[in-house]
Order: C-alpha cells, then structure tokens, then sequence
C-alpha cells in the first residue's frame, strides 16, 4: 500500500504501523477506508452503474500497473520482494526458485498442473498459456468485495493487497476472470477491459488446482 501511495493516486489505507514476527503472525495498522465493500450493493446495480463502476476500476488498475519493479533480475515476486502466494505459483522446491522471466512463470505453472495429477492437457498446456514480454504491479484480488464504494457509485479505495506484487501483464485481468460468487462482475468487467487475453491454459491449470 506504501508503494501505491508513493507512486500512485489510487485510493488504499494508510499505513500507520506494521509488526510481524513471522509469516502467519502480525498485524497492520492503517487508516480506515470510507464507504462500503461493493459486494453488497453489486446486484442491486443497473447496467449504467455497473458500466462506471467497471471503468473506474480499470482506470485505478492502469495506475496500479505503473508502479516501478524494486527487485532488479526478478520477474515476479509479491510487493515486499518474496514468492507469491498464488496457489498457481506455489514452488514445490526447497530452496525457494525465484521466477526470472516469463518461461520461469509458465514452467511453474505447468509443474503444478502435473503436480496436482493434471493430464487432459499434458503434452498442450505449455503452449496454450499467454506469454508475456514484461511485468507489471498488481493488486493480485479485485473483486467486489475488495473495492469500496460511496453513496454514488464512486470508488472510495481498494483494499485487502496480500496478493499485490509484479505480474505478467495479464495476470490482473486472469484473476478478475476467476470463477466467482458475484453474479456479472466479471461478465462486465470483461465487457469494459481495454485489453483480453485467451486464458485457456490459465483456466485449464485452475480447474486442476482449485
């Protein structure tokens, strides 16, 4: 959140204070967001207000997208520098592999599409993922629960960025296009992209995973 105030004017908590003294064991104090999580007022939208909505929060998402690499030779790694915790890049080494390109990332993929016992795309699947020449920051998880809105429709803040880091540049609208509980979000949120991607082996790798 620090990175996206500093170069962002994207609306997220301050940070006031954080202490971890361990992966699972911490906490954050932050500013309080104004507004209220879009997922209780989604379905209760018409169209005109679920359009701006959208387009607001691609808006937000090519700002997120802007936010410089900090971690030189690294292609993707989460905000503070460590092996994102999406299920699709878990590493099933020890030590950790740190991901340097884009062939490191659909590698990872694919060993765990096998890993998880998948087999309909075996000899495919590596060709069928998106490749990408360069990362870019994202949040990691929009979705309505995670944007917060006012009275009016307008976007008050994202939250909830445990997922944010240096992506491939598809990867925000891949998870945006995740499966989920909230009716058209993603039927309209793929309407107003400025940019798809065939995710056909990102969705194939899921089914498997998830």
């Amino acid at each position: 959140m620090r990175l996206i105030s500093r170069y962002t004017t994207v609306p997220v908590p301050k940070v006031y204070h954080t202490n971890f003294s361990s992966e699972y064991n911490g906490f954050i104090e932050m500013s309080l967001v104004q507004g209220s999580p879009l997922e209780g007022t989604w379905d209760t939208m018409d169209g005109k207000n679920k359009e701006s909505i959208c387009r607001q929060t691609w808006d937000l998402i090519s700002e997120i997208r802007s936010v410089p690499s900090q971690y030189e030779g690294i292609f993707q790694c989460a905000a503070d520098g460590s092996p994102s915790k999406d299920p699709l890049l878990e590493d099933l080494q020890s030590p950790l592999r740190p991901l340097t390109s884009d062939s490191d990332l659909r590698a990872r993929i694919y060993e765990r599409y096998l890993h998880c016992g998948g087999s309909r795309y075996e000899h495919e699947l590596p060709n069928m993922l998106p490749k990408s020449d360069h990362a870019v920051f994202a949040h990691g998880d929009i979705a309505p629960r995670n944007v917060m809105i006012d009275e009016n429709g307008n976007i008050t803040g994202l939250i909830d960025w445990e997922y944010a880091g240096w992506y491939p540049d598809y990867w925000e609208y891949a998870q945006i296009m995740r499966p989920a509980f909230w009716g058209d979000w993603s039927i309209w949120m793929e309407r107003t992209a400025p940019e798809r991607w065939n995710l056909s082996g990102i969705n194939a790798s899921r089914k498997v995973l998830f």
